[in-house]
């Protein structure tokens, strides 16, 4: 009797055992009760009825990266490309990604890899190498469309390589290497244009500047002109009138002031050693007689008319031979 309640027990532990389920984080469960979909466990623990419950798929619920293998593409332009991809994807329903479709990577690869060639092979050559945001978010659109009733989510799609022929390359290289060439060309032209604005700018500053210099010297020198000469014939009014007013005297006194002034610059010269001076003797004395008839009006002595001219020197007597 014993031995039966033991064994019995014992089939219970072994019972109970059958019907416990822990599924982990992350994952998702999918229970079948007699073959058929019955529920999607989460994690956590549950119990099953032995012999009649099963676990069918385990479901990871993470989001994933399925990698694309490289593909061989021909553009609109018939150029041969080589390209490979990687999708993130998550599943949001289980019991969809477990019954609605068989095997549900390669799925996602088969489908990913077809919509690639389609969208890719509608694009030029350049446009394939310069719109790769564009490849993305069509990739992104029909696939995703395509795996909703399948419960999944495609987050991204990323374009990882487009690899174009060799010669392709090389001569992509080349154009590259050209339109750099001209750019260099085109900024070193615009650069010696700028310079040579800029110079003729100061050039044309600079004479304008000299020209305005110019004039306003002439100016100041006309002006200057114009106040020597109004000197000249304020001082020549005034001589005039002193003429007019003391007849010869002024006139003497004029002459004499500048034969001194004359001789005492041929004195004062540092280069003049010996001066000759080709004056006749009378006209010394004239000049000499004026400058005293001067000096005696300037002294008020004088007894004769102050206009008369000066006495001339008597000539020495010749004293005659006793012979004649």
């Amino acid at each position: 009797m014993f031995e039966f309640l033991l064994a019995l027990l014992v089939l219970v532990i072994v019972f109970l055992a059958m019907g416990v389920r822990i599924v982990r984080q992350g994952y998702v469960y999918t229970l079948e009760r007699l073959g058929k979909f019955h529920k999607a466990a989460e994690p956590g623990f549950h119990l099953l009825i032995p012999f009649f419950d099963r676990v069918g798929h385990k479901i990871n619920m993470m989001e994933q990266v399925l990698d694309i293998p490289g593909q061989e593409i021909i553009t609109a332009d018939n150029a041969m490309v080589g390209t490979d991809a990687v999708v993130f994807f998550q599943v949001l329903d289980a019991g969809k990604a477990a019954y609605e479709v068989s095997n549900l990577y390669n799925a996602i690869m088969a489908l990913t890899t077809t919509n690639l060639r389609t969208v890719m092979g509608s694009m030029d050559l350049d446009e394939t190498l310069s719109k790769r945001d564009e490849i993305n978010a069509r990739l992104l659109s029909v696939v995703d469309h395509a795996t909703s009733p399948w419960g999944v989510k495609i987050t991204r799609v990323e374009i990882k390589d487009i690899r174009p022929p060799a010669d392709i390359s090389d001569a992509m290289a080349r154009q590259m290497k050209a339109e750099r060439l001209k750019r260099a060309e085109i900024l070193e032209a615009e650069g010696d244009r700028a310079s040579e604005i800029l110079r003729a700018e100061g050039a044309k500053q600079s004479a304008i500047l000299q020209a305005e210099g110019r004039r306003e010297a002439a100016f100041r020198d006309a002006e200057a002109r114009e106040r020597e000469a109004e000197a000249e014939a304020k001082a020549t009014e005034v001589v005039t009138a002193a003429i007019a007013d003391s007849g010869s005297t002024a006139i003497n006194y004029f002459v004499a002031q500048k034969y001194t002034d004359a001789v005492a610059k041929f004195a004062t010269s540092p280069n003049a050693k010996t001066i000759l001076f080709p004056v006749e003797a009378t006209q010394l004395i004239g000049t000499l007689g004026g400058i005293g008839e001067l000096a005696k009006e300037a002294l008020g002595d004088g007894s004769g008319s102050g206009g008369g001219n000066p006495p001339s020197p008597s000539r020495p007597s010749v004293p005659r031979s006793r012979g004649a």
